[in-house]
């Protein structure tokens, strides 16, 4: 067990939570990250404080409100070890979800991308950015193809070579070409898919903190948000997703109102482990179709679920050959 974890009864959780001394055993960086809670008989919200509460339970049925996760006996050890490795990123998302349930979308992803931004300027991502390879990939032609055939549009993301990692370029282009269906309402339809062996693979690790500011960057990533377009292109949005939808590649697939899947879809959010959280609204969007538990399990435990998994959770409506 991580030094910087407690378990605890329900008890002796509520008494945590409602002490006034809870700040003290969380602060510092030999603070507590996580408490596991041996039980579902508690009522004690852990409000804003940056723990990671995490609930034992089998099935993952009957999940007590408090958790920020739910996980069975497996799952502890990976969760447990993905926190003590970025226990600034993890608690982030933990506190960050917690509020989703009564944010509106707008909100979420104001909110999302401040906390991304702060920890992009944290030590967990700078450790990560000095052993990860920095190598962008300039691309000699356009990253978004658009075909329009009467009232629908097709929106395929072009960057096979980088299984349609979203670049500067990509993530411009897809804007714009969402732009075209906001503004011409006889578009009844808009079909998102990716070319080549993946849907989506999240964000281009290659360019990953290497342009701009944080704080500045914060500002063009709500300027220029395809997550805002295709909520608002919901009603009319179909997703097609295929091998890896990744990070970003779910987190804006889960905004749309239909999302159907190949069988060999792999989804993961892989962020956590770089330093940081989600950072294209997937705090915003995963909670609304599959909670904010779930959410933070993809998260935490950094790995992919399969198809079949998806479904019987929500976050894909169907699965197609």
């Amino acid at each position: 067990m991580p030094i910087s974890q407690l378990i605890l009864t329900p008890q002796e959780y509520d008494e945590f939570v409602r002490s006034p001394f809870a700040d003290e055993a969380v602060g510092g960086p030999d603070g507590v990250t996580s408490v596991v809670v041996t039980g579902r008989t508690t009522t004690a919200s852990p409000g804003a404080l940056p723990v990671v509460v995490i609930a034992l339970a089998p099935e993952h049925e009957s999940s007590p409100a408090h958790a920020d996760v739910v996980v069975n006996e497996a799952e502890l050890a990976t969760v447990s070890a993905t926190i003590a490795a970025a226990p600034l990123a993890a608690t982030s998302i933990a506190v960050l979800l917690r509020s989703m349930p009564t944010t509106d979308v707008e909100a979420g992803l104001a909110a999302e991308s401040a906390v991304y931004s702060t920890l992009q300027a944290g030590p967990e991502f700078a450790t990560w950015r000095a052993i990860a390879p920095s190598s962008p990939f300039v691309d000699d032609s356009p990253t978004v193809r658009v075909e329009r055939d009467g009232d629908v549009l097709t929106v395929c993301l072009d960057r096979p070579r980088r299984h349609n990692a979203i670049s500067t370029r990509l993530r411009d282009e897809l804007t714009a070409a969402l732009q075209l269906a906001v503004l011409d309402d006889s578009i009844v339809a808009v079909h998102l898919r990716g070319v080549g062996a993946s849907f989506c693979s999240g964000g281009d690790l290659g360019e990953f903190g290497s342009r701009l500011d944080p704080a500045s960057a914060h500002r063009t990533r709500l300027a220029r948000s395809p997550a805002r377009l295709i909520h608002r292109l919901r009603e009319r949005t179909i997703v097609h997703l295929h091998g890896a939808a990744l990070g970003g590649g779910i987190e804006l697939a889960a905004f749309a109102g239909r999302i159907v899947a190949h069988p060999d879809t792999r989804i993961g959010l892989p962020e956590v482990s770089l330093g940081l959280i989600p950072g294209a609204g997937g705090t915003v969007s995963l909670p609304r179709r599959i909670g904010r538990q779930r959410t933070a399990l993809l998260a935490l435990t950094t790995g992919t679920i399969d198809a079949p998994t998806a479904l019987r959770w929500g976050l894909i409506d169907e699965i197609v050959n």
